[in-house]
C-alpha cells in the first residue's frame, strides 16, 4: 500500500483509493464471504499482530445492533488480540462507519481500513 495516501481523519469519510498486499486483498475477500454467507448488509475482516484474521458480518436485532468492524474487531480482542494491523469492509455504503473505525483505532492509530464494494472492488482507503 502506498505510504503516502492521505484520507481524511473523520469517521465517515471517504476512503482514498490505493492498491491491495496480497494479505489486505484476503481480509477482502474473506469480508465478501461473511457478508456473503448469510446476505448481510456488510462484510468485514482484521488481521492481528500476529497474522490472524477474524471475519465477521453485521448484526441488527432487536436487543443488539452491531457493525461487521466492530464485531470483527471484538472476536480479534476476545482472541487476545493487542494490535490490528489491517482491516476491510465489504458494503454498499460509499462511506466508513463511525463505530467501526473507532473499534480498529482502539487498537490501531495507523492500521489501514480498506472499504470495498460487495463485488470486491476497492473503493479506498482509510489511514487515519
Amino acid at each position: 500500500m502506498p505510504e503516502s495516501t492521505a484520507a481524511s481523519t473523520a469517521p465517515g469519510a471517504t476512503p482514498v483509493p490505493v492498491e491491495l498486499s496480497a494479505e489486505d486483498a484476503k481480509l477482502v475477500i474473506l469480508a465478501r464471504s461473511a457478508r456473503a454467507r448469510i446476505s448481510a448488509v456488510e462484510g468485514a475482516a482484521v488481521r492481528d499482530q500476529d497474522g490472524r484474521t477474524y471475519a465477521a458480518a453485521n448484526v441488527a436485532l432487536p436487543s443488539l445492533t452491531i457493525t461487521a468492524l466492530q464485531l470483527a474487531v471484538a472476536s480479534a480482542v476476545a482472541a487476545g488480540a493487542t494490535r490490528i494491523e489491517a482491516a476491510a469492509v465489504v458494503t454498499e455504503a460509499s462511506t466508513l462507519d463511525g463505530g467501526g473505525h473507532a473499534a480498529v483505532r482502539d487498537l490501531a492509530a495507523d492500521a489501514p481500513i480498506h472499504v470495498a464494494a460487495p463485488d470486491g472492488a476497492l473503493l479506498g482507503t482509510v489511514v487515519e
